[in-house]
């Protein structure tokens, strides 16, 4: 078993890996005066979930299948987006499609053609693609106008925005990405796995053999820090270099990494193979996960100083939602210590259940299938 535990450990620390990535669309909006053009990205992925792009059902969506339904990709998705210019509503039309590759896939492309009864002054996005399918799914706004080059995030916590034309409000920008971050880790359910199978141990003590209560709080606390410290660190260093593009890599095998990684800490909790060095552990797949994390701002195309304001906001968000779960569990951890609910249900059950959804998240990453609904 120790030697399973680390020869996967060191497996996964050097895996080539990139991003867990979430449904996104990449919208980019240019504002020139009266003339008003931009380009919308949708993942072919989501689009056939919602309207079915493979018609014959072999799970390979092809150009020409594509190409049948252009006319219906593009009634489905304007009737989800709409702009208003001073209040005034703007016509979108969408052009020829074309079909780009982002690091998770094949995406349509929309050339939008859009018509204001007037130069904008105050433009109003009004953004509901696959609300009624994803919660988890956001847009990824980038407008360009004579104030420079602005970003947002749209979604269903935040689905109309307003943006002053000639204005721009860096503040604005940091809180956006930084709301978004911590959306992130609380819907990212691999994250937050991961993250409770580390805090899972730390209210108890590993001695002949077995797990104990801690006794006093400052022990477990320290220990909390220690992992804390070092997932974040590490996740802090991918994030940045994925996000500025110095890195690359795979999606799916970055994926198929994180759920090994939630495998690995919870079965860590059942034979501790890296306890008293469980801060080791996190630093390793903190690696990974920084790269899921950066996930959501690698493909949007940001101007470098645009993009640096995205990821220190976003990195935190990522920490504030962190710092939220483990100030809610600790406690609640440490007060249940010593009852065979938390010892067997909370601890051995929770990490055997754990193991076991990541492990199926391993499998539908590694090989394409569905099972689980998250």
């Amino acid at each position: 078993m120790k030697a399973l535990l680390l020869a996967l450990l060191g497996l996964f620390c050097i895996a080539s890996a990139e991003a867990h990535k979430p449904s996104d669309s990449y919208l980019s909006i240019t504002v020139d005066g009266n003339r008003i053009s931009g380009r919308w990205d949708i993942a072919l992925r989501d689009l056939d979930h919602a309207i079915g792009l493979d018609a014959n059902g072999n799970g390979d969506i092809t150009w020409g299948e594509v190409r049948s339904r252009h006319a219906d990709i593009a009634a489905y998705a304007l009737a989800r987006l709409s702009l208003q210019a001073d209040g005034a509503a703007c016509s979108v039309a969408a052009g020829e499609q074309l079909i780009d590759d982002h690091t998770d896939g094949a995406y349509t492309v929309l050339p939008l053609r859009i018509a204001c009864p007037q130069a904008p002054k105050q433009l109003r996005v009004s953004y509901t693609l696959f609300a009624d399918l994803d919660p988890q799914h956001r847009g990824l706004l980038n407008l360009q106008s004579a104030g420079g080059s602005r970003t947002a995030v749209l979604g269903p916590q935040a689905p109309q925005q307003a943006f002053v034309l000639g204005e721009s409000r860096r503040l604005s920008q940091f809180l956006d990405y930084a709301r978004e971050g911590v959306w992130h880790i609380w819907v990212g359910y691999d994250h937050i796995l991961f993250l409770l199978s580390l805090l899972l141990p730390a209210a108890l003590v590993w001695r002949n053999r077995r797990w104990e209560p801690a006794q006093q709080l400052r022990a477990p606390l320290l220990d909390v820090v220690r992992i804390v410290t070092a997932f974040t660190v590490a996740h802090s260093i991918t994030l940045s270099l994925a996000t500025l593009g110095f890195v690359s890599l795979p999606s799916r095998w970055v994926e198929s990494a994180i759920a090994a990684s939630v495998v690995l800490a919870a079965l860590n909790n059942l034979r501790p193979v890296f306890e008293g060095r469980r801060w080791m552990v996190a630093f390793c797949f903190g690696l990974i996960h920084g790269f899921g994390f950066a996930s959501v701002l690698t493909d949007l195309g940001l101007p470098r100083g645009a993009l640096a304001l995205a990821l220190v906001g976003f990195n935190v968000g990522v920490e504030t939602g962190q710092l939220a779960i483990v100030a809610v569990f600790l406690p609640l951890a440490f007060g249940l210590r010593r009852t065979r609910f938390y010892r067997w249900v909370v601890f051995t059950f929770g990490s055997l259940l754990i193991a076991a959804i990541a492990a199926v998240w391993l499998g539908e990453r590694l090989f394409g299938y569905k099972v689980l609904p998250f």
